[in-house]
């Protein structure tokens, strides 16, 4: 299927620049749907003069989301949150607004929608977040039966939320945590890799109605990732394995409080994300996965060290020896 005309929700975060610089590249004339589009006007320069066009979208409004599909023939959701923070919760985002989304499409007659939510999306998952994930992924189906369904597993790339969080804390904490003693399995995939395969859902029509859980070349415990992270930087930080019940009442603790204007720290995860980091994030053996969409999965080891030598000491041109 051509791309003629997409409208891309959430366009402006991490993964959406990525597919919104491959749709410019298919020559397609994209409108980012989003909140702010004063945020996103970075992704104008993505494409030709007029090519990409951010246009401001509540999607909590169901009238709203109806002009932003009007006229596309290809709809993208890559809206999510990874905590809640007042009105942006998992049930608004995650179920409420797909579920406008797939209608929309299904009204207008859109010829392909493409829906990004998670690996471990499950109704009986311990986390609000993934059980949220999977009702949005029903929702979806139930409105527009052909949609293609990504399930990432933690992308990774050089605006991530991942390695440059835990990089960016160990320039100044002398340890860092491993919750639950840093055996809970990943699979990071690298974000060109699942914009290549959103692209993918959104243009062949023989992957229609499909679910693909997207993963990398190889999987990780937690302290594996960490250590990893520490090599590259090159940093030498204590991983103290800190029991899950104790990192629960860490997150309680740090969300009753208040910032006080920033000057207390917040944990780097959430309660919520205690729970997930009790399952493991890999993709299910019996799943369909990036080879299924003709893509070769891109390993961390290749990509990490494009980024994360911004947080060495001396940067990029410090000493390759050099280990604090």
């Amino acid at each position: 299927m051509a791309l003629r005309r997409v409208t891309v929700f959430g366009g402006s975060g991490f993964l959406g620049s990525y597919v919104v610089e491959r749709l410019a590249d298919r020559d397609a004339i994209v409108q980012v749907a989003v909140r702010d589009p004063e945020a996103a006007k970075h992704l104008r320069p993505l494409g030709q003069v007029g090519q990409v066009t951010p246009v401001a979208c509540d999607i909590k409004d169901p009238g709203a989301v109806e002009r932003a599909v009007a006229g596309a023939d290809t709809v993208i959701n890559l809206v999510g949150i990874l905590a809640e923070q007042g009105r942006q919760n998992f049930r608004a985002v995650h179920v409420d607004a797909p579920a406008a989304i797939a209608r929309a499409a299904a009204t207008q007659g859109v010829e392909s929608l493409v829906h990004v939510s998670a690996v471990g999306s499950s109704r009986q998952a311990l986390s609000e977040y993934s059980r949220s994930k999977s009702a949005g992924e029903e929702a979806v189906r139930e409105a527009y039966p052909d949609a293609v369904i990504m399930r990432p597993s933690v992308i990774f790339g050089p605006e991530d939320g991942f390695f440059n969080l835990f990089a960016g804390l160990a320039r100044f904490a002398p340890a860092l945590p491993l919750f639950g003693g840093g055996t809970t399995r990943f699979q990071p995939v690298y974000v060109a890799d699942v914009a290549d395969a959103v692209l993918r859902g959104a243009s062949d029509a023989s992957v229609k109605g499909q679910t693909f859980e997207l993963g990398g070349p190889r999987v990780y415990t937690f302290a594996e990732l960490m250590e990893l992270m520490l090599s590259e930087v090159r940093r030498k930080r204590m991983l103290v394995p800190v029991p899950f019940i104790v990192g629960d009442i860490q997150a309680t603790f740090a969300d009753l409080i208040p910032s006080l204007g920033g000057l207390v720290p917040k944990p780097p995860v959430t309660r919520d994300q205690m729970k997930s980091l009790r399952a493991d994030n890999v993709v299910a053996p019996d799943a369909k996965t990036l080879s299924d969409l003709d893509i070769q999965a891109t390993a961390v080891e290749t990509i990490i060290p494009t980024y994360l030598h911004r947080y060495r000491r001396g940067g990029r041109i410090g000493r390759a020896s050099y280990v604090d």
